[in-house]
């Protein structure tokens, strides 16, 4: 299968008309006014869905067969508490603690309608039709009670779509949160992008390579900020995102940040920027610098500024001089520019000089642990997206296991 940024741009769009027709069914079920959220449309292999599946928590789910103008299933999954408010809200006088039938009945309509909204909207982008079988509800813990019996469900090492969204209800504290997978059959999604594509595009496996390619780079960034900082770092990238740029403000919380923003020029360009809250920025300083100074009244004195500095700076260097081995090229980037503002402010800048060009950003949902500590960081890499599919297309994918990554930085002085 060949791909390229207008087919995942395609993809994007359906995932948003689809949620915002979901919404709006949602609506007129329950008589409370709902809006769509975030949506973001993921790269997942099968072993993080077994991940996000293995923690215990108990589920329920919708799913329906599709046919025509795409064949595979669609999965609507909620978390227990959620579809338990959504039926509550339905029936008034419904008893929530079990799905009985009337209340798997309710479930069952809204795991449908939400279904059917997402299937519409999808029909709709590409100009087609797609039938929907009779629904069926599903509860349970693990991953093979929603997807075992799907033959389109993704071994461990494949990658899958997921279309995670977020529908609010307007004036009352019902926020439904749910993941929506997509499961099509490799034959109708071959077909389909060859009817999305603008140009040649990539091999599928390109992408995939360019996740491996990321994760290569997590694991430099855990080696050299070891040994920089005689602290034992891990990084693990949990999935990679496909967004539009001008969702990305909106997918910021909405909290006062902390991050180092780059300039990488080479094959590919772009620009690379981590973020961390707050209390996250101070966990890493204290890490880092643990007899730190007091700086008088700024909370993040220059010593803490060139902590976080530090740290970004060898971030990006594992990521970019690990791209730069596999891909056989050469990428530079700039000095790392602090960043500490209010949600969206701190992305806004980089949005900004990128809007211009184009239109979409793949987006890296990390965490970095440091001496038993957890630090939730985004990492978001916006590569130009013709220099990236000239890179991915020159990407030997048997070479990302067998290239060494050897980050270069050259250290922050404290002053």
């Amino acid at each position: 299968m060949r791909l390229d940024v207008n087919a995942l741009g395609t993809f994007y769009r359906m995932a948003r008309e689809g949620a915002g027709l979901a919404a709006g069914r949602l609506t007129r079920m329950t008589g409370v006014e709902t809006q769509v959220g975030i949506t973001k449309l993921n790269f997942m292999r099968g072993t993080e869905i077994r991940r996000d599946f293995g923690d215990g928590t108990d589920r329920v789910g919708v799913r329906v067969e599709l046919s025509g103008g795409l064949d595979g299933h669609s999965v609507v999954v909620f978390d227990r508490e959620s579809a338990l408010r959504i039926v509550e809200t339905l029936i008034n006088d419904a008893e929530t603690d079990e799905f009985d039938e009337m209340n798997r009945s309710a479930a069952t309509e809204v795991g449908n309608i939400m279904n059917n909204g997402f299937v519409d909207g999808w029909a709709d982008v590409l100009e087609t039709v797609i039938d929907v079988s009779t629904p069926e509800f599903i509860e349970g813990t693990t991953v093979d009670a929603f997807f075992g019996d799907i033959d389109e469900a993704p071994d461990d090492d494949d990658l899958a779509l997921l279309f995670h969204s977020n529908i609010s209800a307007i004036g009352t504290e019902m926020d439904i949160g749910f993941s929506h997978y997509l499961f099509p059959r490799r034959e109708s999604m071959a077909q389909l992008l060859e009817q999305l594509r603008t140009n040649e595009g990539i091999e599928y496996d390109k992408l995939d390579g360019f996740d491996r390619m990321a994760e290569q780079g997590a694991e430099e960034v855990a080696k050299t900020a070891t040994t920089l900082t005689g602290i034992d770092t891990s990084v693990e990238i949990r999935r990679l995102n496909f967004v539009s740029l001008e969702a990305i403000p909106e997918a910021v919380s909405n909290e006062t940040l902390v991050g180092v923003a780059f300039e990488f020029d080479g094959t590919p360009s772009g620009y690379l920027v981590f973020l961390f809250d707050e209390a996250s920025a101070h966990e890493i300083i204290d890490a880092m610098v643990p007899m730190s100074p007091d700086d008088g009244d700024d909370e993040f004195g220059e010593m803490g500024k060139s902590a976080i500095m530090e740290l970004g700076n060898i971030m990006a260097s594992g990521f970019l001089d690990g791209w730069a081995n596999v891909l056989d090229t050469t990428i530079d980037h700039s000095t790392p520019e602090f960043i500490h503002d209010i949600g969206s402010a701190a992305i806004d800048p980089v949005i900004i000089q990128l809007g211009e060009s184009q239109d979409f950003a793949f987006v890296f949902d990390t965490v970095v642990v440091a001496d038993g500590r957890e630090f939730d960081c985004e990492i978001y890499a916006i590569p130009d997206e013709s220099d990236l599919e000239r890179a991915l297309n020159d990407l030997d994918v048997d070479k990302i296991d067998e290239t060494p990554t050897t980050a270069e930085f050259g250290e922050i002085e404290n002053t």
